[in-house]
C-alpha cells in the first residue's frame, strides 16, 4: 500500500535584505501550500535573508530581524512542515542554514558543509561550515538534506545514504551562466549513481546585482531521470508528488521543451534588467541610440524587460552621424513603439573644438575629437537622467570592454550594463533570435559595427575582425590560456598579442563601468580580479 507524499516548491524570488518583504512571501507561501494539502513546502537556499547578503551579514540589526522573522514564520507552521534556507547566528560564528519548522518550532536545523570560494562565491568570508549531515523525518520519509554546493561533492551525499536517507533534497542559491543547467543536471545525476537515491533540487528566481537566478527546480528518479520540472525564468508554487511504499518515488508531470541557448540568455538578460530596475525602485529606464546593433539590442531588452512606456530612447547625432544611422533609429522605435528624443551635439561638440583650439582637420588631435563627442553624448544622458530619475542603461559590450575600446565618462556612462558580458559576436546572436518579429532593420544587422566618431570610421580600423577578436577574449580571458595556446588555436601570434596587451591595459576602464548581468562563466567583476597595475606578461 503506497501513500502520497506532496512537496510545495517555492521557486519564488526574493529581495536580497527585505526581510519583511521576503517574510510576507514566505507567509504567503505557506497560505497557499496548505490550500493545496502539501506536506511539506521548500524554500531556497537562504530565502529568507536573500542571496548574497553579502556583508549585511555582519550588521547585528540584520541578525536581529532574521531572528525575529523566523519566530514569525514558526507560529504559521501547524499542519504543514516547512523546510527554510536561512542564516544561523551562534557563538561560533554564522553558518549558512537550512530549517525544518514544524507545529510552530524549528524542529532540526542542517548547516551546509561545502562552502564555496571561487568565482562569484565568498562564503568563507561570512560562513563557517558545519561538520554533521541533515537527515529530516516528516511523516515517516527519511530526507537527506543539502544545500547548492554540497551537492558537487560525493561525500555529503553518500553520509545521508547511509544514514538512511530514503530521498535527497538539495536547496540552492546557484547564480545563472549559460552552460550552468547542464552542469547542475550532471552533478544531479552523479550523486544519484552514486547513492541510488532520488533528489529534488529546488532554486529561486531573480537578479540581484549582477548575478541571474534562473529557477529550473527539478526532480530526478533513483535511475537519474529526469521526472519533474518548475521551469526556468519563471515564479511559481510548483507541486511535486512522491509516491512512498519501501522506496520514494516520484509522479512523473509532462517535461517542458528545453529552451535554446540564445533563448536561455536573452530570458536572462530580461530578467537582470527587470529586477535591478524594480528593486531600486527606477520608474523607467533611458538608453541613447547610436543606429548600432548594440544599442538597438539593449533597446528591444528594455522593452521585453519593462514595457515600452517606461523606457526612454534619445538619439544624439553629430556632424559624423549617417543618414543610415538616422534611419535605423527611427525605424527601431516604430517597430518597438518607444518615443525617441533626437538632440543634437554640435552646439556643445563645437563648442569644446573652440575653447580647446582643436581643428578635426588638423592632426594628431583624433582621439581627443572622438572622446568629445563620447562625452558630450554623456554629458546630455546623465543630465536627462538625473531630471527624470530613469536609469540610464550602458550599451558596452565584453568585446569592447575588454580591449578598452570605449570612452570613460563617454560611451561607458551609466547605471547598469547591460551587455557588459555579452560579446559582440553573442550580440548579433541575440538580436537575429529576437528579430522573429522583424524590429531589427536588415541595415542594422548588416552594416559594419561603426562608433561613427569620424568620417567612414570602422571598428576594424582599430581592432581585430570580431570573428578573430572574440574567439581570442575567450580563451584569455574565460579559459585563461596563455598567448602559446592561444597561438597552438590558429591565430597568429601578432593578433593574439595586440589582444592580450589590449586586454591587459585595459583592467582600469573595466573597473570603472558600472556593473551589468552575468552570463558566462567568467564575467569581469568579482570572479575575475585582476590588478590594475602589473607587469605581467603572457607567455
Amino acid at each position: 500500500m503506497s501513500t502520497i507524499f506532496r512537496i510545495a516548491v517555492a521557486q519564488l524570488n526574493f529581495l536580497v535584505g527585505d526581510i519583511k518583504g521576503n517574510t510576507q512571501i514566505i507567509l504567503d507561501s505557506i497560505q497557499k501550500a496548505k490550500q493545496v494539502s502539501a506536506d511539506l513546502l521548500i524554500f531556497p537556499e537562504l530565502a529568507l535573508s536573500g542571496y548574497p547578503s553579502e556583508d549585511l551579514l555582519l550588521r547585528e540589526d540584520f541578525k536581529n530581524q532574521i531572528q525575529h522573522a523566523l519566530k514569525i514564520i514558526q507560529k504559521k507552521s501547524i499542519d504543514i512542515a516547512i523546510l527554510l534556507g536561512h542564516p544561523d547566528f551562534s557563538s561560533k560564528g554564522i553558518y549558512n542554514a537550512a530549517s525544518l519548522i514544524e507545529n510552530k518550532k524549528i524542529v532540526s536545523t542542517y548547516h551546509k558543509q561545502c562552502l564555496p570560494n571561487y568565482g562569484v562565491f565568498d562564503e568563507y568570508r561570512y560562513f563557517i561550515p558545519g561538520n554533521a549531515g541533515g537527515l529530516f523525518t516528516i511523516k515517516g520519509l527519511h530526507i537527506g538534506i543539502l544545500i547548492c554546493e554540497d551537492l558537487w561533492y560525493s561525500q555529503p551525499a553518500s553520509i545521508l545514504k547511509e544514514n538512511g536517507a530514503q530521498l535527497l533534497i538539495c536547496i540552492n542559491a546557484s547564480p545563472f551562466d549559460y552552460i550552468k543547467a547542464k552542469q547542475r543536471l550532471k552533478v544531479t545525476t552523479d550523486r544519484i549513481k552514486e547513492t541510488n537515491l532520488p533528489i529534488l533540487y529546488v532554486h529561486g528566481i531573480g537578479g540581484q546585482d549582477d548575478l541571474i537566478f534562473d529557477g529550473g527546480s527539478q526532480a530526478l528518479d533513483a535511475k537519474g531521470h529526469l521526472v519533474a520540472e518548475a521551469g526556468f525564468f519563471k515564479e511559481t508554487l510548483w507541486l511535486v508528488d512522491l509516491k512512498i511504499n519501501s522506496l520514494a518515488q516520484f509522479v512523473p508531470q509532462t517535461l517542458l521543451s528545453q529552451p535554446l541557448t540564445n533563448e536561455i540568455i536573452y530570458k536572462a538578460l530580461i530578467l537582470g534588467v527587470r529586477d535591478y530596475v524594480n528593486k531600486n525602485h527606477f520608474p523607467g529606464v533611458l538608453i541613447g541610440l547610436s543606429g548600432g546593433i548594440d544599442s538597438a539590442l539593449v533597446l528591444a531588452i528594455a522593452v521585453d524587460a519593462l514595457g515600452k512606456d517606461r523606457v526612454h530612447a534619445v538619439f544624439l547625432p553629430s556632424r559624423y552621424t549617417s543618414k543610415l544611422s538616422q534611419h535605423i533609429v527611427q525605424a527601431l522605435v516604430n517597430k518597438l513603439g518607444v518615443h525617441v528624443n533626437t538632440l543634437s551635439i554640435e552646439p556643445s561638440f563645437s563648442a569644446f573644438l573652440t575653447t580647446l583650439n582643436l581643428d578635426p582637420k588638423h592632426p594628431p588631435v583624433g582621439l581627443a575629437i572622438e572622446n568629445i563627442q563620447a562625452r558630450c553624448r554623456a554629458i546630455i544622458l546623465m543630465a536627462l537622467s538625473n531630471q527624470q530619475g530613469h536609469l540610464l542603461l550602458n550599451c558596452t559590450n565584453k568585446s569592447e570592454l575588454a580591449v578598452g575600446y570605449g570612452t570613460l565618462y563617454g560611451d561607458m556612462v551609466g547605471g547598469f550594463s547591460v551587455l557588459k558580458d555579452v560579446s559582440k559576436t553573442r550580440v548579433y546572436q541575440l538580436a537575429t533570435y529576437r528579430n522573429s518579429e522583424h524590429i531589427f532593420p536588415s541595415s542594422l544587422m548588416t552594416r559594419p559595427p561603426s562608433a561613427e566618431l569620424f568620417e567612414n570610421q570602422k571598428d576594424e580600423d582599430t581592432l581585430p575582425p570580431y570573428d578573430q577578436l572574440d574567439p581570442i577574449l575567450e580563451l584569455y580571458v574565460e579559459q585563461d590560456k596563455s598567448i602559446d595556446d592561444i597561438v597552438k588555436a590558429g591565430f597568429t601570434r601578432e593578433v593574439a598579442q595586440k589582444v592580450i596587451n589590449l586586454v591587459n591595459k585595459n583592467e582600469y576602464k573595466r573597473r570603472q563601468l558600472a556593473l551589468g548581468p552575468r552570463i558566462t562563466p567568467r564575467a569581469f567583476g568579482r570572479e575575475r580580479r585582476y590588478p590594475i597595475t602589473s607587469g605581467f606578461l603572457s607567455s
